[in-house]
C-alpha cells in the first residue's frame, strides 16, 4: 500500500519520494496551535471555579422531565378483567392440593411466591377440604397479589370475606416465629416423600 502511494518504507519509518530515508511524515491535517501559558492557566482556573461553585438554583436539573405535561388521563391503560373465581366442587382432594401447590409457587411477584409456596409446603397436606376451598379462594379471587401480601403481613386489614381460619394460619406463618431463613422456594422433592 505504501508503494502505491509513492512512499518508500525504510527501517525507521515512511519517507516520500524526495525526502531523506527514515524521515517521518507530518501528521494528517493542520496541527493544533499550542496553548499559550496564560490561556492554559485561565482555562484551568475556570474549570476549578466551576467545580467549587454551587449550581445556581435558577438553572434546571439535568435529569428528569422538564416542562409541563398534562395530567395522565389513563386512557391508554388497558385493564384485562379476570374471570370470577369459581369453586370446583367435583375436584379430587389430591388434584386440588397439587393445583394449589402450583398456584402458590407461581404468583407473579417474588414476595408471594416465597411466602405462599413455603406456607403450602407446610400446611396443604393437613388442610381439610373446607380449608382448601378457603385457601383456593384467598389466592385466586383477589385481582391484586399485593393485597394478599399486605393482608398476610398485616399492613392492611383483611376484608371480611377473607377473614377466616386459613387467613389466621397464613398470618401466623408470616410472622416467622422460628426465625427460619426464607430466601427461596422449597425444592419439589418433598412432593414425592410419603405423608406422615
Amino acid at each position: 500500500m505504501a508503494a502505491a502511494m509513492g512512499l518508500r518504507v525504510s527501517g525507521a519509518g515512511f519517507s516520500g519520494g524526495g525526502a531523506e530515508p527514515g524521515a517521518r511524515l507530518p501528521a494528517a491535517g493542520p496541527s493544533p496551535a499550542p496553548l499559550t501559558r496564560p490561556l492554559s492557566r485561565q482555562l484551568l482556573s475556570l474549570s476549578r471555579r466551576a467545580l467549587r461553585a454551587p449550581r445556581p438554583s435558577s438553572l434546571p436539573a439535568r435529569r428528569g422531565c422538564r416542562g409541563g405535561s398534562p395530567a395522565d388521563s389513563r386512557k391508554d391503560l388497558l385493564e384485562i378483567p379476570l374471570p370470577p373465581w369459581q369453586e370446583r366442587p367435583g375436584e379430587p382432594l389430591q388434584a386440588k392440593r397439587a393445583r394449589l401447590l402450583y398456584e402458590s409457587r407461581k404468583r407473579g411477584m417474588l414476595e408471594n411466591c416465597l411466602l405462599l409456596s413455603l406456607f403450602a409446603k407446610e400446611n396443604l397436606n393437613s388442610m381439610t377440604e373446607r380449608q382448601l376451598n378457603l385457601y383456593d379462594r384467598l389466592i385466586n379471587e383477589p385481582s391484586n397479589d399485593w393485597d394478599i401480601y399486605y393482608w398476610a403481613t398485616e399492613a392492611k386489614p383483611t376484608p371480611e370475606v377473607f377473614e377466616n381460619d386459613v387467613m389466621v394460619m397464613l398470618r401466623e406463618f408470616t410472622k416467622n416465629k422460628n426465625k427460619e431463613q426464607r430466601l427461596r422456594q422449597p425444592d419439589l422433592e418433598y412432593l414425592f416423600e410419603p405423608s406422615q
